[in-house]
């Protein structure tokens, strides 16, 4: 099962129609209001808007263990993770979709970040925290899209909801990152821990403010260009699905890295309490694609 995590108003899209709303409820509080189930040209897919269905919730608002889990538990095994970034490199434009293979976490420790703790204790592997087969797969159809995708980026995400300070967008460049977000940690670590392939795809809309050259970002510049990369997104997202669905290659079992938490659990089963019991075997239930 497909699930697509965006920006409000991606569901409006001719190419995505409605089923069915879902319940939000989760062991970890709701997840983010209007989860439903759609329909994506031939397929089913699940959608969730991460910032509610209104934009209501700040990205440290955002209740990211309930939105995986909820996925989660309606049988997601792929997410497409969609979401605006600033450029901290020339050659990504604004307009230019970015698929980042590493990140960088710059948040300040408010979010929850781990379906572990409160007594049970379990490491997952981040080395490489992006689905390297659905990339793959993006790679192959990117010459079919309507606009220019980057690949092997880094992104680096901070805590907002203010945006970056120009001392702090020079050192972000010097750290090796060349996209800037508030929203794919720690989204792409419970996806992980979740046993789901990620695929973030990031939407540049600003140069942020490492270069006086150029405008800095403003919410007014954001909201303009994001409108012009819903085109982009639109097109992508159901030739993906179709050339996944075309291609037995993408059905390979997920590897030990992204195998979930279940398999990085150290502390004993049954010193586990009902609820973590129930957290863990919904969150081990089935196998993700790589």
């Amino acid at each position: 099962m497909w699930a697509i995590i965006g920006g409000t108003g991606f569901e409006r899209s001719d190419a995505v129609s409605p089923l069915e709303e879902l319940d939000r409820t989760t062991p970890f509080g709701s997840a983010s209001s209007g989860l439903k189930r759609v329909r994506v040209g031939e397929h089913e897919a699940l959608f969730l808007p991460r910032h509610g269905s209104q934009h209501e919730l700040l990205p440290s608002e955002i209740n990211y263990k309930a939105n995986i889990f909820a996925l989660k538990q309606y049988g997601a095994t792929r997410i497409v993770s969609i979401s605006a970034v600033g450029s901290l490199k020339k050659e990504l434009e604004p307009g230019h979709m970015v698929v980042p293979s590493q990140y960088i976490d710059r948040t300040k420790g408010m979010r929850p970040h781990t379906f572990g703790g409160q007594g049970m204790v379990a490491h997952v592997s981040l080395a490489h925290p992006v689905s390297p087969l659905l990339s793959s797969a993006l790679l192959e159809i990117a010459p079919e899209l309507e606009g220019t995708v980057h690949f092997s980026e880094t992104y680096v995400c901070i805590e907002g909801p203010y945006f970056s300070t120009q001392a702090e967008s020079h050192t972000y460049r010097q750290m090796g990152a060349t996209i800037i977000g508030m929203t794919n940690f720690p989204e792409f670590a419970l996806a992980r821990e979740a046993g789901i392939a990620y695929l973030p795809c990031c939407f540049v809309t600003d140069y942020d403010c490492w270069d006086d050259s150029i405008p800095h970002v403003t919410v007014e510049g954001v909201l303009l260009q994001m409108k012009k990369n819903n085109q982009l997104a639109f097109s992508m997202v159901p030739r993906l699905m179709n050339h996944c669905a075309s291609m037995k290659t993408y059905d390979t079992p997920c590897q030990v890295s992204c195998a979930g938490i279940a398999a990085g659990l150290m502390t004993p089963r049954d010193h586990l309490s009902a609820t973590q019991q129930h957290v863990l075997e919904v969150l081990s239930r089935g196998q993700s694609q790589s």
